[in-house]
């Protein structure tokens, strides 16, 4: 059974498209959903999750539609937002208690001494939540998201802030719970965890997904090699047969080539005659930054959107 499947999904905010008639289907994998800041990411998620109604289209996880069984929806599945969803001023063993109670859990001590032992927690369940690295805190939500074994687990931005060893011991874990078969949906800014993490990533711009497939598959679409280019001063477009633009970040411009070798003096030579000043120019194997870049281009978060979501969200609960 395909673990999450989204059919012409789609979400409105007065005439604005959030998330425009979006097409999915995830199986029991590591699945990462990449984009710019109010590209549809998160109201993706709020939609699979049942915290969003969906405006036209369907969805189901588990295979149990999102509309019309949100209850059994949320018996399969466990979400851990951005934002901290621990209690700092209780205990680890008492956060998870917690859940696990809520969740009427049989012999909640048993299954909370199991969690702690899992996350590598059973030395600091006694202690604050406050008093834990951001690290720790992250491994005790993903704790609670646990209590009651859910099919589907939503990661949203789970190593966001985190050092690059917090961020590995995280990493560790998430691929332990794949291994053991739950499904993985997670969104994230780090090209570089989905590139070595993620069975498949799909990217989303202005609400649609423009990308999809395994980081190897993408990165395999941009020919063999990129040309990073660093200029000073503003960039004069040039054009050569078999060179293609990939985007920009900040000062530095990508092309692929089918040859890199021999099309980089190419380059140099016509982006000089175009009056650019060259500052450093490198050749290297294309990354799923580039393909990232070549997706979505280079985008801004529409003014006022996320304020707007939020006033439309709330009025809704009144």
């Amino acid at each position: 059974m395909t673990s999450i499947l989204a059919d012409n999904l789609t979400k409105k905010f007065g005439d604005l498209y959030a998330v425009d008639s979006l097409n999915l289907a995830v199986e029991k994998e590591i699945f990462g959903l990449l984009g710019p800041n109010g590209s549809g990411k998160t109201t993706t998620v709020l939609m699979l999750t049942t915290l969003l109604a969906q405006t036209t289209g369907t969805a189901s996880i588990c295979g149990h539609d999102t509309r019309r069984e949100p209850d059994l929806v949320r018996e399969c599945i466990s979400y851990v937002p951005q934002e901290m969803a621990v209690d700092p001023n209780l205990t680890g063993r008492e956060n998870l208690l917690i859940f696990a109670r809520l969740y009427g859990i049989p012999n909640p001590k048993d299954k909370v001494d199991e969690l702690l032992g899992i996350m590598e927690l059973t030395d600091r369940a006694h202690d604050l939540a406050k008093t834990y690295s951001g690290g720790m805190r992250r491994r005790l939500e993903l704790a609670e998201a646990l209590v009651h074994e859910p099919e589907v687990i939503f990661l949203d931005e789970p190593t966001l802030g985190l050092d690059v060893g917090a961020r590995q011991n995280i990493w560790q874990h998430i691929h332990a719970l794949n291994k053991k078969g739950m499904t993985i949906f997670m969104t994230t800014h780090y090209m570089d965890e989905a590139d070595k993490y993620c069975d498949r990533v799909g990217i989303i711009s202005h609400g649609k997904v423009v990308a999809l497939g395994s980081p190897a598959e993408l990165k395999a679409r941009l020919m063999n090699t990129v040309i990073t280019v660093t200029l000073e001063g503003n960039y004069s477009p040039v054009q050569l047969d078999g060179l293609v633009f990939v985007g920009q970040s900040g000062n530095a411009y990508a092309f692929t080539a089918e040859n890199g070798s021999e099309a980089l003096p190419l380059l140099a030579d016509a982006l000089g005659r175009a009056g650019n000043r060259v500052k450093a120019m490198s050749l290297r194997e294309p990354s799923l930054d580039d393909v990232f870049l070549q997706s979505v281009g280079k985008q801004e978060e529409p003014r006022g959107f996320e304020e707007m979501k939020f006033r439309m969200m709330l009025h809704r609960r009144h």
